[in-house]
């Protein structure tokens, strides 16, 4: 498969003037690209053909990738709220949105967001939504998203900045979570603890877990960094109100929540410092006074003389809708950034012989590496008083937890739990 496009998670606004020479198109032939720009932000859109492509619906303000055609046809999709964005791939001559010259690419977009798609002939295609504003460095395409660590079958993009992140279907499909462990977990949490009705639940990704807090009875609102992902959990997941919003730094009122939930590591996107006392800082203006902050993540002091995880490549495989999907994956320990990094190599195979083969691409991540009096200290110096902190049982250990276990009192194993409570507000 060597079909690679990233889509845009673009926002309001119609895409003005064509850039690449001015007015008019800029295609010159098979596998060119044609741009639009708005305020100084392009809009390119490559082309390497030999997929089927998805139809779409449900996108906010923007298009995802959905993989393109050899000889056939290509890519349409529909937003909601009158927003919309059609592109389509012809090698012949026949599709929607686009026709006439052979290797086109047209497309019709929204402003607002850059948006950076692979090149016909490239092997590894780098797809790669840039967000406006401030981002967590070497976040996995999500803060981020909410990440189960790791949603498009037919046609999506191996090239995408993370492949999982940047399609919350094929997110959801990879990551099942059908009990809805971890929303129920921190429902636990917050009912043990008599959190009010008022939740933030920060990198909340595809939006499963939001959706199971407001089906809990909590008023929720769910915030991620990439639209990609809150377009998914608006349709498939609603109920939750959904907003943009980056977790080194947000603000979403004064005292507007009783309580912020962020799961699955989402808080290590988090690489610095700065950026950690940013989140907190956040965090603390979201709270009204006694607030929770409840947080489950990686832990670091598991890294401290184990390497289990470190010394051989894991490899998964899965399919979904007719593609083989196969990933290898190792982490390193970058102890003078004190980080956890990870490389996964993804393959996709749909199985048609005449285009090569697999296609792959390698992607890398990274988590910080926070041990549990490290996390104290910074929790205290927000004005944060620990109640809980333990290694399991939580929604990630093994065995899991079920309900009405209550939490352990070690910090030994590879997960990590917090609850805490906002004690001062300065």
């Amino acid at each position: 498969m060597s079909a690679m496009h990233a889509g845009g998670e673009a926002e309001r606004g119609v895409v003005g003037a064509w850039a690449g020479g001015g007015g008019g198109s800029a295609v010159t032939g098979p596998g060119v690209v044609r741009e639009s720009g708005v305020a100084g932000r392009a809009v390119l859109a490559g082309m390497a053909g030999s997929r089927t492509g998805e139809a779409e619906r449900g996108v906010v303000g923007g298009w995802v990738s959905g993989g393109f055609v050899g000889a056939e046809s290509g890519v349409r999709e529909s937003g909601v709220a009158g927003r919309s964005v059609s592109a389509a791939v012809v090698c012949s001559g026949v599709g929607e949105g686009a026709g006439g010259s052979a290797g086109r690419v047209a497309e019709q977009g929204v402003a607002g967001r850059a948006v950076l798609a692979a090149r016909a002939g490239s092997p590894i295609g780098e797809g790669q939504s840039m967000p406006l504003g401030p981002v967590c460095p070497e976040a996995d395409g999500a803060v981020a998203a909410g990440s189960a660590e790791g949603g498009r079958g037919p046609g999506v993009s191996v090239g995408s900045r993370n492949l999982l992140t940047d399609n919350p279907a094929l997110y959801e499909a990879r990551f099942p979570d059908p009990d809805r462990l971890a929303g129920r977990w921190a429902e636990d949490c917050l009912r043990r603890h008599a959190a009010g009705p008022r939740v933030l639940d920060m990198g909340c990704g595809t939006g499963r877990d939001a959706a199971q807090l407001h089906a809990a009875g909590r008023t929720v609102t769910g915030a991620d960094l990439s639209e990609a992902m809150l377009a998914h959990a608006r349709v498939h997941h609603p109920g939750p109100a959904y907003v943009r919003a980056d977790l080194c730094g947000f603000d979403l009122g004064r005292a507007a929540f009783d309580a912020v939930v962020c799961l699955d590591s989402s808080l290590l996107y988090c690489h610095t410092n700065d950026q950690l006392d940013g989140f907190l800082a956040s965090c603390r203006r979201a709270l009204a006074p006694g607030g929770l902050l409840v947080a489950e993540m990686r832990n670091g002091a598991y890294f401290l003389g184990r390497t289990d995880l470190l010394d051989t490549p894991s490899d998964n495989a899965f399919s979904w809708q007719g593609t083989a999907y196969r990933s290898t994956t190792t982490l390193s320990v970058d102890r003078t950034a004190q980080l956890l990094r990870r490389t996964r190599v993804w393959t996709a195979d749909d199985g048609d012989e005449g285009d090569g083969g697999p296609s792959s691409v390698e992607q890398r991540s990274a988590w910080r590496l926070l041990f549990p009096q490290e996390l104290r200290h910074f929790l205290a110096a927000h004005g944060f008083e620990v109640l809980e902190l333990h290694d399991g049982p939580g929604p990630r250990t093994e065995p899991p937890w079920r309900d009405g276990q209550l939490p352990g009192s070690t910090t030994d194993a590879d997960r990590l739990h917090v609850v805490a409570r906002l004690i001062s507000s300065h």
